[in-house]
C-alpha cells in the first residue's frame, strides 16, 4: 500500500517594517515613503500577493503606523495580508512577536514554512521568492545573498589616529546578505528559545540567529539579485524610484482577441492627437475592440490643443454622449530642431503649448471624468528625456517635464484612484517625425502600429506613475517593452544617442 503524499507546508511572508526612516531623513517611516506612484510597501507586499508559493502574509510595522498600513491593504485589496502587528523596539523583538503570531492556533507538532523579508526591499523577483520556497522542502534554513563586486577590508581603530586595514578576506568566499530568509517556523523558534537565555543575546539578522544557537543547522543560500536593493540612504530612495522606472517597461498583454474586447467594450476612450500616427492607430485598435472612441485633431475635427475651451469641449462632450469618460490619451506633439539662440519666439511658444501646457490643461479637464470611472491619463514622453542634446532643447526639456508630471500626477491622484502613466518610445515612424527628418533607412523605425499596441496595453493594466519603454529589439511584437531590468539598464544607456 503506497503512502499518502506528506500535505504540502503552508507559507507564510513576514514583511518585517519597523524602521523609522532617520536614516533617509523623513519624519515617517520610509516603508511609507511613495515610490513609482505607491507606498515602498505597498509594492513589496505586492509581490508576495502575486507570488503563488505564498499563501499568506503578517505585516509587523513600526509602532503607532499600523493603522496607515491597514488602509493600504483594503484599498490595494491585498487579500492575502491577514495581520497587521505592531513591531518591537529592535529587530529581534520584532521577529520574536511574528513568531509567537505565527504560533498561535498551530498544534504542538504541525509547522510551517516562513519567509522573512525587509519592506524596505520592493524590488523583490517572484524568482527568488520561489527558490527560497523551493529550498525549503530540504533545508530547514535559507538565506539570499549576491557576490560582493567590492573588496572588503576589515579594520581597527587606534585611539584618535583613525581606522587601520587588519585583514582583506578573500573576496571570492564573501557574500551580501539580502532578504528573504526563511526557515521551518520550528527552527527558527527553537533559535529564539535558546538565544532568549543569553543575556549577551544580539543579532541583526536572523539567519545568524540559527548559525550561533543551531550551529548543526545548514544554511542554504540561494543566489540572490543585484536589483533587490534596501531602501537605507537617501541616495537609495533616488536609485529605487529610476529602477521602478526601468521595471516598469513590461506592460502586460492580455491573453486574447477576446479578452481585449471584454474590457474595452462600453468604454470611451478620447484621444487627443487622434488624426495620425500613434494617436490614429490606438484609436482605431481601441474602437475595433467596442470602445466609444473621440480621436481628436486639428486636421480632423478642428480641435486645438493650445486652446482650453477645445479640450473642455471635446471631453465634456465624450461624457454628455456616453455617460463616462474611461480613458484620456494626448499624442500630440510639434518637434522642432534647431539651436536655442537662433530659434524665434514664436516656434518657443509653439513648442511649450502644445509639448508642455497642452498636457497640463488636458489633465486638469480630466480630471472629474476620470475619478468618476477610475480611469487613467496617458501621456507620452521621448526617449531623449533622459538627457538633452544640442539643437533638441526644447524638445527634450518638455518631454522630461511629461515624465515629472507623469510621476506627479500618480502620487496626487492615487486617492481618487486615476492612474497615469508615460509611454516612451525609441525612434518611431509618424509624419511628425518625417516632417522633421524627411525618409529614413527601411527598418529602422518603430512602427506607430506597435507603439499603439503597447500603448492599449498599459491603458488596461494597473499600472501607474511608471515610464512605460518601448523599443523596436523586442523580438516578441516589434514593440512591447523590454522584460527585464537588465534589458531596461541597457535602453536607458542605449537612449542617449536617440532622437
Amino acid at each position: 500500500m503506497s503512502l499518502p503524499h506528506e500535505a504540502k507546508l503552508r507559507t507564510t511572508a513576514v514583511v518585517l517594517a519597523g524602521g523609522t526612516g532617520q536614516r533617509v531623513g523623513l519624519s515617517i517611516p520610509k516603508q511609507l515613503l511613495k515610490i513609482a506612484g505607491k507606498a515602498v510597501i505597498e509594492h513589496t507586499l505586492t509581490i508576495f500577493q502575486n507570488a503563488e508559493d505564498i499563501d499568506d502574509i503578517i505585516v509587523m510595522m513600526a509602532p503607532g503606523f499600523v493603522p496607515d498600513v491597514e488602509k493600504i491593504v483594503v484599498k490595494a485589496q491585498l487579500t492575502k495580508v491577514t495581520r497587521v502587528i505592531e513591531g518591537g523596539a529592535t529587530r529581534n523583538e520584532t521577529t520574536e512577536r511574528a513568531i509567537a503570531a505565527l504560533g498561535e492556533g498551530l498544534a504542538e507538532n504541525e509547522d510551517r514554512n516562513v519567509l522573512f523579508h525587509d519592506a524596505v526591499r520592493p524590488l523583490l523577483s517572484q524568482r527568488v521568492i520561489r527558490d527560497c520556497v523551493a529550498a525549503l522542502d530540504r533545508y530547514q534554513a535559507v538565506d539570499v545573498a549576491i557576490p560582493s563586486a567590492d573588496t572588503i577590508i576589515v579594520t581597527r581603530t587606534h585611539g584618535e589616529d583613525g581606522e587601520f586595514i587588519t585583514e582583506v578576506p578573500d573576496r571570492s568566499r564573501l557574500r551580501r546578505g539580502q532578504t528573504p530568509q526563511a526557515f521551518k517556523l520550528s527552527t527558527i523558534r527553537k533559535a529564539y528559545r535558546i538565544a532568549a537565555g543569553d543575556p549577551n543575546f544580539q543579532a541583526t539578522d536572523d539567519c545568524s540567529v540559527v548559525l550561533k544557537y543551531l550551529p548543526d543547522v545548514p544554511i542554504h543560500v540561494v543566489a540572490g539579485d543585484e536589483y533587490n536593493m534596501k531602501v537605507t540612504q537617501p541616495v537609495d530612495v533616488f536609485l529605487t524610484d529610476k529602477l521602478f522606472q526601468l521595471a516598469s517597461t513590461a506592460a502586460p498583454r492580455q491573453a486574447d482577441e477576446a479578452a481585449y474586447r471584454e474590457l474595452l467594450s462600453g468604454k470611451t476612450v478620447v484621444v487627443f492627437g487622434g488624426s495620425y500616427g500613434i494617436g490614429a492607430d490606438l484609436a482605431t485598435m481601441a474602437e475595433s475592440y467596442g470602445a466609444k472612441v473621440y480621436a481628436l485633431g486639428r486636421s480632423t475635427t478642428g480641435t486645438h490643443v493650445e486652446n482650453r475651451s477645445d479640450i473642455e469641449g471635446a471631453l465634456a462632450r465624450a461624457h454628455a454622449e456616453t455617460g463616462r469618460v474611461d480613458y484620456v490619451i494626448n499624442t500630440a506633439g510639434v518637434l522642432r530642431i534647431g539651436r536655442l539662440a537662433e530659434t524665434d519666439d514664436a516656434t518657443i511658444q509653439e513648442a511649450l503649448n502644445v509639448n508642455y501646457l497642452a498636457p497640463v490643461q488636458i489633465a486638469r479637464a480630466s480630471y472629474t471624468y476620470l475619478a468618476e470611472t477610475q480611469g487613467q491619463l496617458l501621456l507620452y514622453t521621448s526617449s531623449s528625456y533622459t538627457r538633452g542634446r544640442a539643437e533638441y532643447s526644447l524638445y527634450s526639456s518638455t518631454k522630461a517635464a511629461m515624465v515629472n508630471l507623469t510621476q506627479a500626477l500618480a502620487d496626487e491622484w492615487a486617492g481618487e484612484g486615476i492612474r497615469v502613466n508615460c509611454v516612451n518610445p525609441e525612434r518611431t515612424a509618424t509624419p511628425m517625425r518625417t516632417k522633421a527628418f524627411g525618409q529614413e533607412p527601411e527598418g529602422s523605425l518603430l512602427s506607430s502600429e506597435a507603439v499603439a499596441r503597447t500603448s492599449l496595453d498599459v491603458l488596461l493594466s494597473e499600472l501607474t506613475g511608471h515610464v512605460i519603454d518601448v523599443r523596436q529589439q523586442d523580438p516578441t511584437a516589434e514593440a512591447s517593452a523590454s522584460s527585464g531590468f537588465d534589458q531596461a539598464l541597457a535602453s536607458a544607456l542605449d537612449r542617449q544617442g536617440d532622437g
